[in-house]
């Protein structure tokens, strides 16, 4: 393959890779600085992953894929998917998320040719999550209120695309853990770790998203620690770490308190910003057989006009007992494949996302339909592919050998 054509495949692929991101950010959020309809942001999102498919499927003609559990499992969650949507209970919209699910997973199987183990896909998460950010900094300076609206108690919202303060917490948190690990494996610089690093806490700060906070904090204990063993400059980072951690936590003990309270009271903490009384709501409501086991339909993830905000409870509700034994399945997976891995950059980079997807997962709805956490599993999974096995040179065969006489074998030198 000559430089040019690989070089421009490249450059394909990550374009798919960042229309997946694209198409994954929503429809739904805070009121933007110029009003968009939702029909029209709906169909750019949509359009994003068609055209994902279709360059994908451009670059990938010969259909040549890498098997593994993950996508496999992914592809398995269909079936309990249309199962449960083909009775139109939920609507004809739940056979549209079904559909959008199925070209998702096939756009995912045409990019797994590239998993090689590489960091490519690191830079292509992490190049289009910080554009992301970056339009919401610049709402942020275009209109402080409309990024900061009293609505979400002054967290800071998307103001030139809808997005929520869980949705910029968790970009920031991703981007910010897998740059770090970048600094420290000596991957990256630290002028351009510090380009991306500092503005994404800042708007992690700004977002006061509690869950996105912890998932950053837990996800990079787990993904240092597993290098700690083998990395001098983890286990600098990691002691500096939990003595900066120390100190903050005794002298600024009441900020943090304050900042992770959010002004709320104890009993609105205590259960979750009202997430458990849906939560209790939802298990308490009769279900048929069928319903438990492969659930209502592909939804909007609510229950009684209230967001569920649980992806297991959203899992259950909308794939049932099915959907949630294989998402557990994937999580179980890809952490024991990444446990068995030897010690390395991308192990670590791949325990992060795992790890904070699995915390993110009490709070957040989504590993059960095409969502930025699928996508940070099936990074997570082109992490732990084995590295494709370079191709063996062709052997030369070996050419017959010709009987010489034994009068002829003789020197005619005396």
């Amino acid at each position: 393959m000559s430089t040019d054509h690989a070089s421009r495949t490249s450059k394909i692929v990550g374009t798919v890779w960042g229309l997946l991101v694209l198409n994954t950010l929503g429809s739904a959020g805070a009121k933007t600085i110029i009003p968009l309809p939702r029909s029209l942001i709906q169909m750019v999102t949509m359009g994003a992953l068609v055209a994902a498919f279709a360059l994908a499927l451009a670059v990938n003609l010969r259909l040549r894929i890498r098997p593994g559990a993950c996508l496999f499992l992914l592809t398995l969650l269909l079936v309990p998917s249309v199962i449960s949507s083909a009775d139109l209970e939920s609507g004809f919209g739940a056979l549209f998320r079904c559909a959008r699910l199925a070209l998702f997973v096939g756009t995912l199987w045409l990019l797994s040719r590239w998993w090689d183990g590489s960091l490519t896909f690191v830079r292509y998460h992490i190049r289009m999550y910080f554009a992301v950010l970056g339009s919401v900094a610049a709402g942020l300076v275009v209109s402080p209120g409309a990024a900061m609206p009293e609505l979400y108690g002054g967290r800071l919202v998307g103001a030139l695309w809808p997005l929520t303060p869980p949705q910029i917490g968790q970009y920031a948190a991703v981007i910010t853990g897998l740059t770090v690990l970048l600094l420290l494996d000596r991957r990256t610089d630290k002028a351009s770790a510090a380009v991306v690093i500092v503005p994404s806490l800042v708007l992690l700060a700004l977002t006061h998203t509690r869950t996105a906070t912890l998932g950053l904090f837990i996800g990079l204990a787990l993904a240092i620690g597993s290098l700690i063993l083998t990395s001098a400059a983890a286990r600098r980072f990691f002691a500096w770490a939990v003595l900066c951690a120390a100190v903050a936590a005794v002298a600024f003990a009441s900020a943090l308190q304050a900042w992770f309270l959010r002004g709320q009271s104890k009993e609105n903490f205590s259960n979750l910003t009202g997430r458990a009384k849906v939560w209790d709501a939802l298990l308490a409501a009769p279900r048929s057989a069928s319903e438990k086991l492969f659930g209502v339909g592909l939804g909007d993830k609510s229950f009684g006009g209230l967001p569920i905000d649980n992806s297991w409870l959203a899992v259950y509700h909308e794939q049932g007992l099915i959907g949630v034994t294989l998402v557990s399945a994937i999580i179980l997976v890809l952490g024991g494949v990444a446990l068995l891995r030897p010690p390395s950059l991308q192990r670590a980079c791949a325990i992060f996302l795992i790890s904070y997807c699995a915390i993110a997962s009490y709070t957040e709805a989504g590993l059960g339909d095409a969502s930025p956490y699928l996508l940070h599993l099936a990074l997570a999974a082109s992490l732990l592919a084995a590295p494709a096995a370079a191709a063996a040179p062709p052997s030369t065969p070996e050419l017959p050998r010709r009987h010489i006489p034994r009068w002829a074998r003789r020197s005619e030198v005396p």
